[in-house]
């Protein structure tokens, strides 16, 4: 554990306590107002000053030129977020700079937000909250002005099935959904069993009236079998199993004509414009989305068409954004806990200093000579 105390830039801020924390230790922080991001060169002005730590988030390009003007002085990167996509890994290991995540805390938030976006568009609540509010509530009827789709009992294809895919697979016991798992790496056969044995006990308890299942399936078979489609790959743009565009034109018409589409994993996953088709020709049944291709949402995206607006519903990328997830200190359950402990461990020097040793950090081949490349779950 090291005495020293340390200069550190925050691209925005990350919560009172997590700051306080960092100050209190006697460490100079100083933070972006935002809440827009910093123009790519105030962050390399700001490290090329001589920062030694630098806190940063999805919106913000940490490539070459940002590694090159901390040479020397620039000893960790700490995102707040899961995904790293926006670091360039090889220009980290190049510059020996170790960059760390926050992995793991916010599965369940993400997994209970995609489930609320499915409910909320399904079932078409900000249509029915729209029809109040405009003062459009006629007479009460039992299925007239518009009827929702149940999810209870339906079919739910979970297309990658990393932490937060898992996640998502436990809610769906609840609501007694079959399952269909896709995943163009690994297949957690393990999981999948276990899963099924509860099922099995339901069923046998007399909790169920039918006993549900989940399986392995190929991508089509998931996309054309499903009442739902949950989207939980990392972006993957390049190499055997590239997630850029993975729902397309192709992959789309593939979907039932009564089916939604759920993305909250990354935007570029899907090709909005392929989806905006899909959604205007009714393709699919609708579609709801807390990432995009480009953030914030262009105004001229062809998703915000209003002839869309009762079957598409858009967010503004905050499914992981819960109080206790996002705040809490405690980095096993909150990402600014984790985030900063991962940069305290580089900075003081934590596990002895073994950045390999060191859980947050995600760069750890960098000290181990295996030359790994890749882009963040």
């Amino acid at each position: 554990m090291s005495d020293k105390t340390f200069r550190i830039y925050a691209t925005c801020h990350i919560g009172d306590a997590a700051e306080n924390k960092l100050r209190e230790k006697g460490h100079e922080l100083e933070i972006y107002p935002g809440p827009e991001a910093p123009p790519k060169s105030l962050i390399v002005e700001k490290v090329r000053s001589g920062v030694d730590g630098l806190i940063t988030t999805l919106r913000d390009p940490i490539d070459e030129e940002v590694f090159a003007a901390g040479k020397g002085t620039l000893k960790v990167v700490s995102q707040i977020a899961v995904g790293f996509d926006n670091i360039n890994r090889a220009d980290a290991n190049r510059y020996k700079v170790p960059f760390t995540n926050t992995p793991e805390v916010l599965n369940d938030a993400t997994a209970e937000f995609t489930f609320l976006m499915m409910g909320t568009l399904s079932r078409r609540m900000w249509d029915s909250e729209k029809l109040v509010r405009a003062q459009k509530w006629g007479a009460w009827h039992p299925f007239l002005p518009f009827l929702g789709d149940e999810i209870t009992g339906k079919t739910i294809a979970i297309i990658g099935t990393g932490r937060i895919g898992l996640a998502l697979i436990k809610k769906c016991l609840g609501f007694d959904m079959n399952v269909l798992c896709y995943d163009p790496v690994f297949q957690n056969h393990r999981f999948a069993a276990d899963v099924q044995q509860l099922m099995d006990l339901r069923y046998k308890l007399g909790m169920v009236k039918e006993n549900n299942w989940i399986k392995y399936v190929s991508l089509d078979e998931a996309l054309s079998q499903s009442d739902y489609v949950s989207l939980h790959v990392p972006l993957v743009r390049t190499g055997k199993s590239p997630t850029h565009h993975l729902m397309n034109e192709r992959t789309l018409r593939l979907m039932r004509k009564d089916a939604y589409l759920i993305n909250a994993a990354r935007g570029p996953v899907v090709d909005e414009a392929a989806l905006a088709k899909a959604l205007k020709e009714r393709w699919i049944a609708g579609a709801a989305l807390d990432v995009f291709e480009q953030e914030p949402l262009a105004g001229d995206s062809p998703l915000l068409d209003p002839e869309l607006e009762d079957r598409c519903r858009l967010f503004h990328h905050f499914a992981s954004a819960g109080r206790i997830t996002r705040l809490s200190l405690d980095p096993e359950k909150g990402m600014a806990g984790r985030c900063i402990q991962g940069l305290l461990d580089v900075l003081e020097g934590n596990y002895g200093g073994d950045k390999t040793r060191m859980p947050y950090v995600v760069n750890k081949e960098a000290w181990t000579g295996s030359g790994a490349d890749g882009e963040g779950i």
